[in-house]
């Protein structure tokens, strides 16, 4: 286990699935994105549950190109069953063995870097997604496809808490197009693999996700926090702070993206996060306060020139859908997950950035 993702968090991910993920048992998974925030997960959840829980063991193949993965993804740890391929999704994979399900999460999420990888964030979602479904379709597996949230784009109020069923109010131009438009079409990938070769697909949206393991230079708002916590300097709190989301701690997230791949129902896609609470980033220093181990301060300043435009104004899952359909339950707090992370964050982080 690597400094990079806690071992009790690691535990409690498997001890919940213990009983679905018996199905994984004597099975592939190829993963894309391997060495990512989530890919990094994925490995060490299946490697514990092989040491815990699968008689049989589960075998884990794992690809990624490692250009984003940063010094947490490019130590690459040893595990029996888990093979590492050096790999770019948007080049054709050739794999001799089975594989019974597909894990497509490789992808640019972080603004900052979205923004400056622009068509390498559409080759991932798109060629990549659609290269996916291919070999889905040749090896009979089924494939889970990681969109996000950012699909639904600001939505109109009445629709916050946001359900599968929202369409999205979502520009195809401007500094958010190539993630959110990209995700889009690749959600309409899987539909169309779904509907017109019976591929079996599933569709996660990610809403907030965060937990030990984010890069410090991931340049979304907790690594920020986090790090300029770790310097000993003022958290900035981007235009008014009135802005709302809500948060999921990662063992929340990973229980609730397993369960879709184990459960979701073929063709369906499934808001995976935690409701409460929808909070202002104001709200959420104050919060911070409290979790963290010293003294915080803030200022309200302008959004900076690296930072994409648009931002939405509110982001809060409805998950009604994944709760009656897998039995997804959120159950660690906002206040827990902040102490968890920064406790981590503290112990990780340098301050430099």
């Amino acid at each position: 286990m690597t400094e990079f993702v806690l071992s009790s968090d690691v535990r409690e991910i498997a001890a919940r699935l213990q009983g679905p993920a018996r199905d994984f048992a004597g099975k592939t998974v190829l993963l894309t994105g391997g060495r990512g925030f989530l890919g990094r997960y994925f490995m060490e959840v299946f490697a514990e549950m092989n040491r815990t829980y699968l008689d049989d063991p589960v075998r884990l193949v794992a690809l990624d190109n490692l250009i984003t993965a940063g010094k947490e993804g490019a130590q690459i740890p040893e595990m029996d069953n888990v093979t590492f391929v050096n790999h770019n999704v948007i080049e054709p994979f050739a794999w001799d063995g089975p594989v019974d399900y597909i894990i497509h999460a490789a992808g640019i999420a972080s603004p900052y870097y979205y923004r400056a990888y622009p068509l390498e964030t559409l080759q991932v979602a798109i060629t990549g997604t659609r290269l996916m479904l291919h070999l889905a379709d040749e090896k009979d597996a089924r494939l889970t496809f990681f969109s996000s949230s950012e699909i639904y784009g600001d939505p109109d109020p009445k629709h916050v808490p946001t359900a599968e069923s929202y369409r999205g109010h979502v520009s195809c131009q401007g500094p958010r197009a190539c993630y959110d438009e990209s995700k889009r079409v690749g959600e309409t990938l899987c539909y169309i693999f779904h509907n017109n070769h019976g591929t079996h697909t599933n569709t996660i949206r990610p809403f907030n996700v965060f937990g030990p393991g984010m890069q410090e230079t991931d340049y979304r708002v907790l690594p920020n926090f986090a790090s300029r916590i770790k310097a000993g300097l003022p958290l900035n709190v981007y235009g008014t702070g009135d802005q709302t989301r809500t948060f999921c701690y990662i063992t929340d997230a990973m229980v609730g993206f397993l369960l879709v791949v184990l459960k979701g129902v073929p063709g369906e896609a499934y808001n995976i996060g935690n409701p409460k609470p929808e909070i202002s980033m104001v709200d959420l220093v104050r919060r911070i306060e409290k979790a963290a181990s010293g003294p915080v301060t803030h200022n309200i300043v302008e959004y900076p020139d690296s930072y994409p435009a648009d931002e939405p104004n509110r982001r809060c899952p409805d998950i009604r859908k994944a709760r009656l359909q897998l039995g997804y339950d959120p159950a660690v707090d906002l206040d827990e997950g902040l102490k968890r992370f920064l406790d981590w964050a503290d112990g990780v982080y340098t301050g430099e950035q």
